[in-house]
């Protein structure tokens, strides 16, 4: 219990030592808030009118939100990609190697800092979307439920980025790596059109993406359906997949980051 304190007390002050980071580089923040400000513009104003057919604009612009709400976060974890790079390349993780910390608290401590990113980007994003016209039909409760899903996605994603991140060689290298497997992940799911609209290949594809359920729960949560509803397991169980998703990537890459720091730590 003494360890598990110690870890969570470490993990605290890493964390707090990231956002500092991030207030004294702004960019860092702009970042992650000004692209998917730009991907609500582009989709809603110049391909909503052609998406949204019959429905027109006004109900792609709500079926799109929480799309762009899932590239955000899962875009936000290259931050933890590239802050570990950097963290190797100036010889940060030397020096904690150095002090009597928890090996887990500098993963933990990265991990968490780039969940409250995550957060200051998703209220952005909201208001964004209230600006275009996005709102949320169903109770206050399930869209709390709704956010509450989406940051436990971006969580697990940022496992990913800190596995990569303590495996590239360089800062530039894990520029490329953390961003490289977002774009087939995330356009080949429901983000943008329903998967209905896919060729047959890719629709199996989409529907078992952990991107589609993410996006599917928060969608039923928020209350922004669009078109026939979805069918299929993954669909009509959207948030319990979802959730099984993000627990499976942080029981499998957690693991892994955290023992690939220990390597890394231990030269």
């Amino acid at each position: 219990m003494n360890a598990l304190a110690k870890s969570i007390s470490d993990g605290g002050i890493v964390t707090w030592r990231n956002l500092v980071n991030v207030r004294r580089n702004p960019d860092w923040l702009m970042a992650a808030t000004l692209q998917p400000i730009m991907f609500v513009l582009l989709f809603a104003y110049v391909f909503g009118n052609a998406i949204g057919g019959e429905a027109g604009g006004a109900a792609y612009r709500e079926f799109l939100i929480a799309g762009i709400f899932a590239q955000t976060v899962a875009f936000n974890s290259a931050f933890t990609v590239i802050g570990f790079a950097n963290d190797l390349q100036k010889g940060i993780i030397d020096r904690f190697r150095s002090l009597p910390m928890s090996r887990i608290a500098v993963v933990l401590g990265r991990t968490t800092s780039d969940l409250v990113v995550s957060v200051v980007a998703l209220v952005v994003m909201s208001l964004c979307g209230l600006l275009v016209g996005w709102r949320i039909r169903g109770s206050f409760w399930d869209a709390l439920l709704g956010y509450l899903v989406m940051l436990m996605f971006a969580w697990a994603l940022s496992w990913v980025g800190a596995l990569i991140g303590l495996a590239a060689r360089s800062v530039e290298v894990a520029q490329s790596a953390g961003l490289i497997w977002m774009f087939p992940l995330s356009f080949i799911s429901s983000a943008f059109v329903p998967t209905d609209t896919l060729p047959a290949f890719l629709k199996a594809i989409a529907d078992w993406n952990p991107f589609t359920a993410v996006i599917n729960a928060t969608r039923d949560l928020f209350g922004n359906r669009f078109g026939a509803p979805p069918t299929g397991w993954p669909a009509e169980n959207a948030a319990l997949y979802a959730i099984l998703c993000c627990l499976a990537i942080i029981a499998i890459f957690a693991p892994l980051a955290t023992a690939r720091y220990r390597r890394v730590a231990s030269k």
